[in-house]
């Protein structure tokens, strides 16, 4: 087989998974840029002034980047786990196993259009926030960190879209998928630093938050975008690639031992 027709699997289920998610705009874009904006009238500026954060930075500021990675990581899990329960309604997981596309060419696709997802939900709340900081302070936010804060954009949203493969592959009713969304990743994601400092945490909630994987993605976008963190970048930085390598690693074993039957 050439080297370009090897790749071809690859790029065309790629295009397939942005083109699946940009046929619905009012679900995928939309929908996320009302929440973001909620967040930041009831938050950012109805009750940031009573909320203390670390530094000179006011809440509004310290908002905004949790909101942009929470965006992008939530995004990221719902397309790729929707998608494998699109395929699994429709019968195609069986097709992939006999279609010319390796067990890597698939997880990476529907990574990456996973990835397109957030990178796209994350830009739209950060405009969003760009204009409720205008709006409020007169002034843009400047970003302190581009690289830093596209690494760990890159890096997370690659991470919870395997993630939602996984358990997407591994659950066998809608109720199981919709019960890990609502109770094991809604609650890590705000309890990962997107409202609050750790600093500000008891002892004890400190040491527990530090166990969240999502601290580390989250404080890694901060620093990108403010140039501060709870976490230092040297410290988030390679743990955000482990969380990518360990993420990928259990959806490889559960696509090689999972079911492919419908549900």
């Amino acid at each position: 087989m050439k080297q370009e027709l090897r790749w071809t699997p690859f790029l065309v289920l790629c295009s397939r998974e942005i083109r699946r998610f940009l046929k619905v705009l009012f679900q995928t874009l939309v929908t996320p840029m009302i929440n973001s904006s909620l967040y930041l009238l009831i938050f950012g500026v109805s009750l940031g002034q009573h909320i203390p954060v670390p530094g000179e930075m006011g809440y509004l500021a310290f908002l905004i980047p949790g909101l942009i990675m929470m965006s992008c990581l939530n995004n990221s899990y719902q397309n790729s786990s929707s998608s494998i329960v699109s395929a699994k309604f429709a019968g195609e997981l069986e097709d992939y196993r006999v279609s010319p596309i390796s067990d890597q060419q698939l997880i990476w696709a529907l990574a990456v259009g996973g990835l397109a997802r957030g990178l796209a939900v994350g830009l739209i709340t950060f405009g969003v926030g760009q204009i409720f900081y205008y709006v409020t302070l007169g002034q843009l936010l400047v970003i302190k960190h581009p690289l830093w804060l596209l690494y760990f954009l890159t890096i997370g949203g690659l991470a919870f879209a395997k993630l939602g493969m996984s358990v997407a592959f591994w659950a066998k009713t809608v109720d199981q998928l919709s019960a890990v969304s609502s109770f094991v990743l809604l609650p890590l994601l705000y309890l990962g630093g997107v409202f609050f400092s750790i600093e500000n945490l008891h002892p004890f909630w400190k040491s527990l938050s530090q166990v969240n994987p999502l601290l580390y993605f989250i404080s890694g976008v901060r620093y990108g975008l403010l140039g501060v963190s709870d976490v230092p970048v040297t410290t988030s930085a390679p743990l955000a690639l482990v969380a990518l390598v360990c993420f990928h690693g259990i959806v490889a074993l559960t696509l090689r031992k999972g079911s492919f039957s419908r549900w």
